[in-house]
C-alpha cells in the first residue's frame, strides 16, 4: 500500500521535492506520504523492542492458571485491531476530500499521527512493570 501510494506521487521526471515548504498539492501528498513512511518505519522498529519484552515477560511470569493468553497475545491482538482502526479512520477523514486531490494529503497525516501515538504507547508498555 505504501509503496504503491509513494508510486503515485513520485516527482515526475525526478524532480526533487522540497518537503520543508511544499508548494503543490501533489508535492505535499508525495511529502505527507514519505512522512507516514517515516513514521511507520519507526513503529515497526518500536514493535520489535516491545513484542521481544512482552515474550519475556510471558517467559518470567511462566505458564499462568487464570485461562488468560499471555503478554504478547494479547499485544498482537490489540496491535491487529489497531491497524484496522488506525486504517478505517484515516480513510474517513480523507473522505472529506473524497475522490480530490487532497484525500491522500489528509490521509497519510492522520496515519503518521496515529502511528506516532502508537509508537509512544508502545515505548510506554515497556516501562510499565
Amino acid at each position: 500500500m505504501i509503496a504503491l501510494l509513494l508510486l503515485a506521487f513520485a516527482p515526475a521526471n525526478d524532480v526533487p521535492w522540497n518537503c520543508a515548504d511544499p508548494q503543490a498539492q501533489q508535492e505535499m501528498n508525495w511529502c505527507a506520504a514519505m512522512e507516514f513512511h517515516r513514521a511507520d518505519s519507526a513503529l515497526n522498529a518500536q514493535w520489535k523492542v516491545t513484542t521481544a519484552e512482552m515474550k519475556q515477560r510471558d517467559i518470567r511470569d511462566g505458564k499462568q492458571t487464570d485461562g488468560r493468553p499471555g503478554h504478547f497475545a494479547v499485544l498482537l491482538s490489540a496491535q491487529r485491531a489497531w491497524l484496522k482502526y488506525r486504517d478505517a479512520h484515516c480513510d474517513l477523514e480523507g473522505y472529506v476530500f473524497r475522490g480530490g486531490s487532497m484525500e491522500p494529503l489528509l490521509v497519510a497525516t492522520c496515519r503518521t499521527e496515529l502511528t506516532e501515538a502508537r509508537t509512544k504507547q508502545l515505548k510506554d508498555l515497556i516501562e510499565q512493570q
